[in-house]
């Protein structure tokens, strides 16, 4: 994921997130007042937000990826099955 944003920072999420983990991010993460376009890169911010990363922190590694995506799909498939129990 990481190696797809370096060699294209705008291209769509979805190219390496489901509908859902948008979705949970959308809803856990605030985004930035300045947040314009919400493309890959700005998701990315998100999951190393969710590991710990914050903005004056240096550059997020691979350990606040690895602890934001592991959040984010812990999270993801609580939401599918919750929804499944629930009905929603």
């Amino acid at each position: 994921m990481t190696m797809l944003n370096r060699s294209a920072p705008d291209a769509p999420p979805t190219l390496a997130l489901t509908a859902t983990e948008i979705g949970v991010l959308d809803r856990l993460v605030n985004d930035k007042p300045k947040a314009r376009r919400k493309t890959l890169s700005h998701y990315l911010i998100k999951i190393a937000r969710l590991g710990g990363y914050r903005a004056s922190d240096p550059p997020h590694g691979n350990t606040v990826m690895w602890r934001g995506l592991s959040r984010l799909t812990d999270i993801a498939l609580g939401a599918m099955v919750g929804g499944e129990f629930v009905g929603n």
